[in-house]
This record gives structure tokens, C-alpha cells and sequence, in this order.
């Protein structure tokens, strides 16, 4: 399943990897065509009524292994920071997550602290090689696509230079993918992608450019976060407000239009 996952990451014909939130939506992206699907820290957090960073690495691995054998496409996960500082301690985790069928997951150099930030930068590519090693399996156990993430640009730290060279530190500690979310601008995405050699991963977010866009600078994935959750929170928002407010049923109208689609993925 890495294997195939790995395949679909290609220069300028980026595999769509939306981000599942729970089981059922990742039905329903599975069934609408989609190659492979992510999962969300912000999203499943929102699923237990949480916010981002407060879910425990034992809820996430449960989570991950019960939307692996929900669909049969590669699923990868946001594993944030390993749910560790330690090298050894994110290596742990990177091998249970190997346990659970998943086809690829992601570690980042946040610390999941304000007042910590982001991990200096050799530290944080010790901790990608240590994950790297498990994720490979050392060439005996199952093999995860091992995505290393440069947090600055949803940080609040806007430093081009630093995020290429710790995408490059990541690169030469064994990464298969890159990724640095936040980055928008065209002139950014294209320098990311010309310093390095392995396939890049670009969150969509407002104000980046459009599919075929990103297609054009050399893209090879791209994912949305928990955006697909949270849009999925805010029609529910309209319909209760529209019910509680106005004593209409407006929200039908969409339900109906898509009900075919979201039957046929549950059956």
C-alpha cells in the first residue's frame, strides 16, 4: 500500500489528497474517486468536541487504524510531533502507527508549544531520521511514506530561507515527502520545490493558487487540512441556525442533491 501511495506523488500532476475526519467521510471521499485520503489533527479533534493538539497519541492510532479498514485506498496520517520531543520517543510512535494499515503519516518540527516553537533544526531532522528508520522498516517490517513537515509559515515565523533548509535537512535525513503548510505565495511554492529533490505536498488554503496552478510550479500532492471538516461544521451551523431562526428547511435542498453519492458510499 506505500508503495502505491508513493506512486500517485508526481511532479506537476499532484495527487488530491483530501483529509477524513471520521469514518464516514472518509467513506465518502474514498467513493467519490479519490486516490488516496489524509487524516486531520484539527478535524478528528473537532470529532470529540476538542481543539486542535488535545487529542492523545493512543485516541489518534485508533482513529488511524479504523479509517485504514474502512477504505481500500492509502490512508496517511497527521501524526503532528510525534507526540514527542525524543527522537527514540517519535520513532515509537512512528512504529506503532506502522501497526495500524496505514500507507504513510507525517511528523513536524512544532513542538506543540508557544513558548517552545518550532524544534531547532538539527534536532528536528534527528527526529525525521529516526522516523525515517522505522518508517522503511529497516527492511523487515511494513513500510510507511514518511512526509516531513516545516511548521514556520503556520507559525508565524515567514522565513523562506529557514523552512528550505530544514526541508533540505529532512530530505537528506531520508523523508519521502516535503511539506511546509502555509506557504501561498507562487514565487515561495516554486523556490520550495526547486531546492529539493522529493515530491512536495502544498496545503490549499485562501489565496493559493488554483489546482492547476500548483500543477504548473511542480506540485506532486496536495491536502486540505481540516478545511473539508470545518466546512462540513459550518453547513450544520447554517442549517440549525436557519431551523432555530427562520422555521424553514432550505438545508434540504442540498441534502437532496447529493443524497445518491452519499448512499451509495455507505452501503
Amino acid at each position: 500500500m506505500a508503495e502505491r501511495f508513493l506512486a500517485l506523488h508526481v511532479k506537476g500532476r499532484p495527487l488530491l489528497q483530501p483529509n477524513a475526519w471520521d469514518i464516514g467521510s472518509a467513506k465518502l471521499l474514498a467513493s467519490l474517486g479519490f486516490e488516496a485520503i489524509a487524516t486531520t489533527s484539527s478535524g478528528f479533534a473537532a470529532s470529540l468536541g476538542r481543539p486542535d493538539g488535545l487529542v492523545s497519541a493512543d485516541e489518534v492510532l485508533a482513529h488511524c487504524a479504523a479509517l485504514s479498514a474502512a477504505v481500500s485506498v492509502p490512508v496517511a496520517a497527521d501524526l503532528e510531533n510525534g507526540y514527542a520531543r525524543e527522537p527514540e520517543a517519535v520513532a515509537d510512535t512512528v512504529r506503532r502507527a506502522a501497526e495500524t494499515g496505514l500507507a504513510g503519516c507525517s511528523i513536524e518540527d512544532w513542538s506543540g508549544s508557544e513558548g517552545a516553537g518550532v524544534y531547532d533544526r538539527a534536532l528536528a531532522a534527528e527526529r525525521v531520521a529516526a522516523a525515517v528508520e522505522v518508517a522503511h522498516g529497516g527492511g523487515t517490517g511494513p513500510r510507511l511514506v514518511l512526509t516531513a513537515r516545516a511548521e514556520n509559515h503556520i507559525r508565524g515565523r515567514q522565513d523562506l530561507s529557514d523552512t528550505i533548509a530544514r526541508l533540505q535537512a529532512f530530505q537528506e535525513a531520508g523523508a519521502d515527502v516535503l511539506f511546509a503548510p502555509g506557504l501561498r505565495a507562487p514565487d515561495d511554492i516554486a523556490s520550495v520545490i526547486a531546492s529539493v529533490d522529493r515530491p512536495v505536498n502544498v496545503l490549499v488554503l485562501p489565496g493559493v493558487p488554483t489546482i492547476p496552478e500548483l500543477a504548473e510550479l511542480g506540485v506532486a500532492r496536495i491536502s486540505v487540512g481540516g478545511a473539508f471538516a470545518f466546512a462540513a461544521y459550518a453547513q450544520l451551523v447554517s442549517a440549525a441556525t436557519e431551523l432555530r431562526e427562520s422555521g424553514t428547511y432550505g438545508y434540504w435542498d442540498g441534502v437532496l442533491a447529493h443524497r445518491g453519492e452519499i448512499a451509495e458510499a455507505f452501503e
